[in-house]
């Protein structure tokens, strides 16, 4: 006896939200009236064409059963917020339809490449021997370019992916045109193609989802994530302002600034040296603590939320070290740089190397000492099979 499983995946739960129907839906009757009133509810979702064709699928393989062979369909939804939530709850529905019908194999339709993305999940817990996808035949007007661009405008999901890059492109044009200098920006504008394509090449454009995703429950799931993201946005914004008066700064400050930021250096002039690499170094050494406060704001604020929900793994706190032994060591190597770079050599007696060198030595420690802690409770509360929540 073989039991097939023809399954369909909305994962962005179109079904829900229109026709006000939760998934799972299991059996032929409710997949039909599922399709129905999705069908009425918006006639041109392309949902309801997948879950046709699944049930096509369905009958046509429940026509070839033989014996005690069984056939039944089921439907998947996920979120609006298509992304980690939605696979959840798809992998959670899929659960419950297994344990109900315990299937032997199963055969995917769906109607385009978004629902096809929770096809790892399905094939983690069954085996799928077949992947329809379903395309909608269109009449010849319909098929035309502005139909197509007129209804991605009016899908959420795509407007952003369509009008915002086009947006951008054209405040970045314009602002070249319009400002004293803007050739700057025009020539940027490659830059940022270039950065975008390669971002698409290696799939990182996941990740930024993700990220978005966390920054925006981070923002809606309690008053302090809220401020602490507020407070990475104003840091980010002194960090950018920092960087825009030292460019702009005359020479005189710049001296100052440096003497009066390193004991140690006795001597500094910037017209002595290569005055574009002291520039940048002196405006990295001015910005680099509002981005530590950004960087900590932003990692404590997601912190919060995910201690908030409980799913805090203690990667919030290793991120949070490691960003203080990047900033021990890169305050310490601006220092030495600065000190070579205003022609006075970087003396390596014990006392200037000690003084230089030993608080990004004691936050590697620290932060090694963190991470053995961190590790060894994790370690201890999966031995202990996962019942004791230890908040890390």
């Amino acid at each position: 006896m073989v039991r097939t499983l023809v399954l369909t995946v909305d994962r962005d739960n179109d079904l829900g939200v229109k026709a006000g129907i939760r998934g799972p839906v299991i059996g032929r009757k409710a997949t039909l009236t599922a399709a129905l009133r999705l069908g009425i509810a918006d006639p041109e979702e392309s949902d309801t064409n997948a879950v046709l064709g699944a049930l096509h699928h369905h009958d046509r393989i429940a026509e070839r059963t033989e014996g005690d062979d069984e056939v039944e369909i089921a439907i998947l939804t996920g979120d609006v917020r298509v992304g980690p939530r939605s696979d959840r709850a798809i992998a959670s529905q899929l659960d419950e339809v297994i344990q109900e019908f315990q299937p032997d194999t199963a055969v995917l339709v769906t109607d385009g490449a978004d629902d096809e993305a929770s096809l790892p999940i399905i094939t983690s817990r069954v085996r799928v021997d077949h992947v329809e996808k379903i395309i909608v035949r269109q009449s010849k007007g319909i098929e035309s370019t502005y139909y197509y661009i007129a209804k991605a405008i009016e899908d959420p999901r795509w407007r952003a992916k369509l009008l915002v890059p086009v947006a951008l492109f054209l405040i970045i044009f314009g602002l070249g045109l319009i400002l004293p200098n803007g050739a700057v920006l025009i020539g940027a504008m490659p830059l940022i193609i270039g950065i975008w394509i390669l971002a698409k090449g290696l799939g990182w454009e996941q990740q930024l989802e993700r990220l978005m995703i966390d920054m925006r429950e981070s923002a809606t799931g309690g008053i302090w994530s809220s401020l602490l993201w507020g407070l990475s946005i104003v840091s980010v914004l002194f960090s950018i302002l920092t960087f825009y008066s030292v460019f702009y700064g005359t020479t005189a400050e710049l001296n100052t600034y440096v003497l009066d930021a390193f004991n140690r250096i006795d001597t500094f002039d910037i017209d002595s040296v290569n005055r574009n690499i002291a520039v940048w170094v002196i405006a990295i050494d001015q910005a680099l603590t509002w981005i530590l406060v950004a960087t900590f704001s932003f990692i404590l604020s997601l912190g919060v939320l995910r201690w908030k929900e409980g799913s805090f793994t203690g990667q919030s706190m290793l991120l949070i070290g490691l960003g203080a032994v990047i900033y021990a060591v890169s305050k310490a190597v601006i220092e030495v740089t600065l000190a070579e770079l205003g022609g006075g050599d970087f003396q390596l007696d014990a006392g200037n190397v000690y003084q230089t060198w030993v608080f990004p030595i004691f936050a590697i420690i620290l932060y090694y000492l963190l991470r053995t802690a961190i590790e060894s409770v994790t370690a201890e509360a999966e031995d202990d099979g996962g019942n004791r929540y230890w908040g890390i």
